[in-house]
């Protein structure tokens, strides 16, 4: 008798024991899983700036060829001018930008027209097909 109740006080140790374990465990994932969240929270925020720097140089950049364009059409509009009057090679200059912006507006309308609907058509009918087929195996089985 003195075997079996020296036996059930180590259980009750060893079971104390690996409660303390297992409680440290989940303390130590816990602080674990904290500071892996603060890491990545930091990482992100300073790639964060760096993509904000990055938006703001890449648009300042398209801002200034926006402007080098607007002096190329001024200097081809001056070039045309010494051979014809001034109001015909600006009228040259604008008809010849107005077709390129139409050939470009065709072109972009007829891309936006190929991405509506915005669901995925083909995904979407891959998935009923799954869906059929799993359905029939159901029934079929059902029935067996």
């Amino acid at each position: 008798m003195a075997d079996v109740a020296s036996r059930g006080t180590s259980r009750t140790g060893a079971e104390a024991s690996t409660a303390e374990l297992v409680q440290r465990a989940t303390e130590q994932v816990t602080r674990l899983i904290r500071d892996e969240l603060a890491l990545a929270r930091a990482e992100l925020a300073e790639k964060g700036r760096h993509a904000g720097k990055g938006v703001g140089l890449f648009g300042g950049g398209g801002a200034l060829a926006l402007y080098g364009l607007g002096v190329l059409i001024a200097a081809a509009v001056l070039l045309l001018a010494s051979v014809l009057p001034a109001w015909v090679a600006a009228l040259i200059v604008a008809v010849v930008l107005f077709l390129v912006a139409g050939v470009l507006a065709l072109a972009g309308k007829k891309q936006v027209s190929q991405a509506v609907p915005p669901t995925p058509q083909e995904t979407v009918r891959s998935v009923r097909a799954d869906m059929d087929t799993v359905t029939a195996a159901v029934r079929d089985r059902g029935r067996s």
